[in-house]
């Protein structure tokens, strides 16, 4: 997290109510990182336009850090229907040109405390087993998520499935 020490802290803000220039600025963060194909990116986008009409009701919580007055990155959570507590954590992503700073487990460690603010008690998130997902898997690990299930060929034949759970509240080895 040494370089975070980079920006002055009252240039990072965070918020966790939409506006309609989000869905430009996640594209374009969730594009960045070239992990995404375009019907990643059109969920993405979805998302935010499902919480923008619904409000709360489309169980999608954002949340935004902005460094500069510019979206950075983000996550994506909600509850799990049929769930007592479970939360899913749809997307968390920082624009390719701020990676390496430590401003993903940031994110990740205040989503998790508004998860467990939301008397959330187990996160799950799941990503592919593809080759270019091992930083993916190796961010997930390093903030104390277990791969607890494989699915086999679940996006394609070869790649997997691999879902990720932690506790709330549990804390990010670093």
């Amino acid at each position: 997290m040494e370089n975070i020490n980079k920006f002055n802290c009252n240039n990072i803000t965070w918020r966790e109510e939409p506006v309609s220039t989000d869905i430009r600025d996640i594209v374009e963060i969730v594009s960045s990182t070239g992990f995404f194909n375009d019907e990643e990116l059109d969920v993405a986008a979805e998302l935010v336009e499902e919480r923008l009409t619904k409000g709360t009701a489309s169980g999608y919580y954002f949340l935004f850090m902005e460094v500069d007055n510019k979206v950075t990155g983000y996550s994506c959570f909600g509850p799990i229907p049929g769930t007592m507590s479970s939360f899913d954590l749809y997307w968390i992503a920082v624009h390719n040109a701020s990676r390496g700073m430590g401003f993903g487990k940031i994110i990740m460690e205040r989503s998790e405390k508004e998860i467990a603010r939301m008397k959330g008690n187990r996160i799950y998130v799941e990503t592919s087993s593809k080759e270019l997902y091992i930083p993916t898997r190796k961010f997930y690990e390093a903030c104390g998520y277990i791969a607890e299930a494989r699915l086999k060929d679940f996006y394609a034949p070869g790649d997997d499935k691999i879902i990720y759970v932690k506790k709330a509240n549990e804390p990010i080895v670093l």
